[in-house]
């Protein structure tokens, strides 16, 4: 860390001390942050640090973000948190990345300097964790899209200015269906409810109803159908964030708990002297202390640009689950005056509760990682220009290997099946193909027929690549190069053939 980095440090620490601090608890009570505390963060050049300088935005270094990470999480206030942390990480990244010229001169100006506010809207009443379930729609019509649906638990989505939305552009294709949308939050069709929640009090939390909402064709972020690809590429700065603040919440309850324990007297004595609290300490600090070299590990490995997923998945997993003991065992520590709400450990004992389920549950956490380690599973970056491997060129081509799937076909494995795939394959040696498997046994006909149980679409080099083992499948997916109605059928139907073998 350099000397630019301590410097910014310490004015950020000092603009929380002066502007934030001592009116946090007043807006806690009433539930919101008022717009001249954005509009001085903005000032400050706080909320642009990943809006490059052209559109108003300080395009400060990873190291930067990881500070303002950690000082939002030294407040012990999740509520602002949460808020400052979903505009500037969350709802402006993706028009950073892949939004037209339009889109940024339009909305990051605004964000960086506070006046407006930005949501990311994904969660939905049937689809949390669960991107590709959302049900939010957006039919195309004439200049603009006609958004239907509801979000929930969206943070700033009560006051948002504008909200960065993933819709359902192509329904019937799944995960490979999704596309996202910035939407002006004053939009005719949008119903806003804020909802009570157990904690992070001075953030508000929405949730939205669109109704035939139109929105400008030109709003569109990146390419149609590419949305969820952007998302899953998003989730690991989300859910380091999440890991950071999570720890500097861990560090600054200590920090408390320990002042405490060192002025608190019981049966003559200093809590501090106490052994089972000392030790209790003891173990905490030692958690917390090597969960920061961890932590710090998985940011090394993002800002250099590695897609570290495990890392970023683990990272938030423990700091999150962490967190959730740290806090329980300092309020215990302070014993009634920690149920107190005049104390601040009452509040983050309640704050932290939500850090294991944003972003990705622990669970989904957990299943991520299974899946790497477990499975093999490898992931690439959506923003990257094409697929590693997808422009080599193969000695067989596409139409030859579906051809070749009547004999590779497993008779006996599950005779009861009948599915019908349909096959588009674009460029040189692919081709429209339906696939046939019922009655324990597999056709192929050339064309497209019948009602689809799954549709497949990718180019010819592709597909041919990743029969012959030279592209894993699940890179293609996530690089939006691969797309599939029905994953879960097409999972099926693909364990029912042998692998392609080069003769």
């Amino acid at each position: 860390m350099g000397e630019l980095h301590e410097i910014f440090r310490r004015s950020l620490r000092d603009f929380f001390q002066k502007e934030v601090l001592p009116f946090a608890r007043q807006w806690e009570e009433k539930e919101e942050i008022p717009r001249i505390v954005w509009e001085k963060m903005g000032a400050a050049g706080f909320l642009g640090l990943d809006i490059p300088e052209a559109y108003g935005g300080t395009a400060g270094d990873f190291e930067m973000a990881k500070i303002y990470l950690e000082e939002l999480g030294r407040l012990g206030f999740g509520g602002l948190a949460a808020a400052f942390s979903v505009h500037t990480f969350m709802a402006v990244p993706h028009i950073v990345r892949a939004g037209s010229e339009y889109l940024k001169r339009k909305y990051l100006p605004g964000a960086a300097s506070g006046k407006l506010i930005g949501a990311l809207a994904i969660s939905e009443p049937f689809a949390g964790s669960d991107v590709s379930g959302i049900r939010t729609t957006a039919r195309r019509q004439g200049d603009y899209y006609i958004l239907n649906g509801s979000k929930v638990f969206i943070t700033n989505g009560y006051y948002a200015d504008f909200m960065t939305v993933a819709v359902k552009t192509l329904p019937e294709a799944g995960a490979a269906g999704i596309s996202l949308f910035v939407v002006d939050g004053q939009s005719e069709g949008i119903r806003r409810t804020k909802l009570k929640k157990l904690g992070w009090h001075c953030s508000d939390t929405a949730e939205i109803h669109f109704d035939e909402v139109r929105v400008p064709a030109q709003n569109l972020i990146g390419e149609e159908n590419k949305g969820f690809y952007y998302i899953m590429d998003s989730f690991q700065m989300e859910r380091l964030s999440a890991a950071i603040i999570s720890l500097a919440g861990c560090e600054a309850a200590l920090e408390i708990t320990l002042s405490y324990m060192k002025e608190r007297q019981a049966f003559g004595k200093l809590l501090s002297h106490f052994q089972v609290l000392r030790h209790r300490v003891a173990d905490l600090v030692a958690e917390v202390e090597m969960l920061r070299a961890y932590v710090d590990k998985a940011c090394q490995l993002h800002a250099s640009g590695t897609f570290a997923v495990k890392e970023c998945s683990i990272a938030k997993l423990k700091a999150t689950e962490l967190s959730k003991r740290v806090a329980d065992e300092c309020l215990q520590i302070f014993g009634g005056y920690g149920f107190m709400e005049e104390y601040p450990m009452a509040r983050m004992y309640r704050d932290v509760r939500a850090g294991t389920i944003a972003g990705g549950t622990s669970e989904v956490m957990r299943e991520i990682i299974a899946k790497i380690v477990l499975d093999g599973l490898t992931y690439e970056k959506a923003y990257a220009s094409e697929v590693s491997g997808a422009s080599q060129q193969v000695a067989v081509t596409a139409s030859e290997i579906v051809r070749s799937l009547p004999r590779r076909f497993k008779k006996g494995k599950m005779p009861q099946y009948s599915g019908v795939v349909h096959l588009i394959l674009s460029g040189e040696g692919g081709g429209m193909f339906t696939v046939r498997v019922a009655q324990d046994q597999c056709i192929v006909e050339e064309g497209l027929s019948g009602e689809p149980t799954c549709v497949v679409e990718t180019e010819a080099v592709l597909y041919a690549n990743m029969e012959t083992g030279k592209i894993r499948p699940e890179e293609a997916l996530l690089s939006g190069k691969l797309r599939i109605s029905n994953l879960g059928e097409m999972l099926t139907i693909s364990g029912l053939f042998a692998r392609w073998k080069e003769t």
